[in-house]
């Protein structure tokens, strides 16, 4: 949806200059990002090249992942995203919310399967404000003391602190004396507004996110940074996105990862209704991991998810720049509402499995990216 002249495709002489000046340390700029997003044939597996090229020179050969469980305290949310197949309403059949004690149970479950991670992240509930996420920190910490909570995002940081009169910079304050290890760089979808009006238009606008991830990061608190692609957005819209990602990691040094989540269609209305295609194809999956690998250059690393593209898929990302394989989760509701199969879980050993199958090591890290000795 971006409206910019659109730039000609890159010939084979154009695309191997502009690679081999990325490789060299030259800063691609957006429309140079986009171009890349729009390779087809056999161009596809030289952009994949230098950046798999990138990633041995940033990271090295380890591939990394996290222990970790969801808990996803509500499925009940006043927003009703066109991408999202997760939210329900008050009245419907399967809607759920978990009490505080549930919460602590679950908590104590994962912290009984040695996670060094709890991840959150839940619905609008009409009820919440700053006082329920709070209570939701406490509830985790209490049940599994000591395990680093990587939870909400800037849309639930903007709700609460709007439903309860503050500003955003004390909800983080808050949050972050309740528990709140780090916070999740979700709600970004695609940080183009236009975009953001087809399939989000509830959501705070992507100044707002900027805004917020930005208070996070002076604030101490470390964030992932995020993309969701495949929908109705252009390769412009995804560079512009990409842009705006590094620009505050220049700024800041605050993003710990960067973590591109490919659409899933399935159970979607916005799909449904006929706003959205049928997510994105292989090729649009590799150059994500790609194009990121190269223009992200203050990134240091990309995650590839298995939730999001399946375990072959992920595996062919670790050849395209992506050096991290996400969680074992234990828990997963977002992507299976939407329609993924197959979410819940990944035993380390079948990582390993898949990881040495494409020439790498598996190492196990913390949510900040320390390895963990003798994992």
């Amino acid at each position: 949806m971006n409206c910019m002249a659109l730039p000609a495709p890159l010939s084979g002489k154009e695309l191997s200059t502009l690679l081999d000046d990325a490789l060299a340390g030259y800063r691609l700029s957006v429309a140079e990002a986009a171009s890349l997003f729009k390779v087809k044939g056999r161009d596809v597996w030289r952009v994949a090249a230098a950046a798999d090229e990138q990633r041995a020179r940033r990271v090295g050969d380890v591939v990394t992942y996290v222990r970790n469980q969801n808990i996803n305290v509500t499925n009940l949310c006043i927003n009703s995203c066109g991408f999202c197949g997760f939210s329900r309403k008050p009245g419907d059949t399967d809607a759920y919310y978990h009490s505080s004690d549930t919460v602590k149970k679950k908590a104590a479950e994962a912290l009984a399967r040695d996670v060094t991670e709890i991840c959150t992240v839940s619905g609008l509930h009409p009820d919440f404000d700053a006082g329920s996420y709070l209570q939701i920190l406490e509830c985790i910490r209490e049940g599994a003391p000591g395990v680093h909570i990587h939870a909400s995002n800037p849309m639930e940081v903007a709700y609460g602190a709007k439903k309860s009169g503050i500003s955003t910079r004390e909800m983080l304050s808050l949050m972050k004396d309740a528990g709140l290890g780090s916070l999740c760089g979700t709600a970004a979808e695609i940080l183009v507004d236009d975009v953001r009006k087809v399939i989000c238009p509830g959501k705070i606008s992507s100044q707002e996110w900027e805004r917020i991830i930005r208070e996070a990061h002076d604030l101490g608190i470390r964030t992932t940074a995020t993309i969701m692609y495949g929908h109705c957005e252009t390769e412009e819209d995804r560079a512009q996105h990409l842009g705006i990602l590094r620009r505050i990691q220049d700024d800041t040094g605050g993003f710990t990862e960067f973590v591109p989540l490919s659409f899933i269609h399935y159970r979607t209305p916005l799909y449904r209704k006929g706003a959205a295609r049928a997510g994105a194809t292989g090729r649009e999956d590799l150059l994500m991991v790609a194009v990121s690998r190269l223009f992200l250059d203050n990134i240091p690393h990309i995650q590839v998810s298995w939730v999001k593209l399946g375990l072959k898929m992920a595996q062919v990302g670790l050849l395209a720049g992506g050096d991290d394989i996400g969680g074992t989760m234990f828990e997963e509701s977002i992507s299976k509402g939407a329609g993924a199969s197959g979410t819940d879980y990944l035993d380390p050993a079948e990582m390993k499995r898949v990881v040495e199958d494409a020439g790498r090591t598996l190492r196990r890290r913390t949510t900040l990216y320390s390895i963990l000795p003798g994992a």
